[in-house]
């Protein structure tokens, strides 16, 4: 495959790169400035992320997916196990807000990985 770029030696790749927040050029845990948003730039390589246009679709999706999950699951319990509905809140809530958040995280981050690694941002 002559067409395939060899990985520089020491880059992760997409899926260590999504999952840590690692800068794409770099390889340093300084892709996140928040909790799901980008830092401005890299700050050990100085790659500017405001660049790259990642967008709103991740959140779309992973809404839907673990909305989908989260509802299937909380009225299997329910018929199941007719647990009481503060059981519900205290299960369902943080599962769903820590599911949400970590998607986006390694969703944007992948987003933002494959857009560099093709081309995106004018790097």
């Amino acid at each position: 495959m002559a067409d395939t770029p060899e990985p520089s030696k020491g880059q992760q790749g997409l899926g260590h790169a999504a999952l840590f927040g690692l800068c794409p050029r770099c390889g340093a845990r300084t892709l996140f400035g928040g909790w799901t948003a980008f830092a401005p730039r890299c700050r050990a390589c100085e790659l500017d992320f405001q660049k790259f246009n990642v967008g709103d679709g991740p959140a779309s999706f992973l809404i839907l997916i673990i909305g989908a999950l989260v509802t299937g699951l909380a009225v299997w319990l329910q018929l199941a196990f007719d647990p009481p509905w503060w059981l519900h809140v205290v299960l369902w809530l943080p599962l769903t807000v820590v599911g949400v958040i970590g998607g986006l995280r390694v969703a944007k981050a992948a987003l933002l990985y494959s857009e560099y690694h093709r081309g995106g941002g004018r790097h």
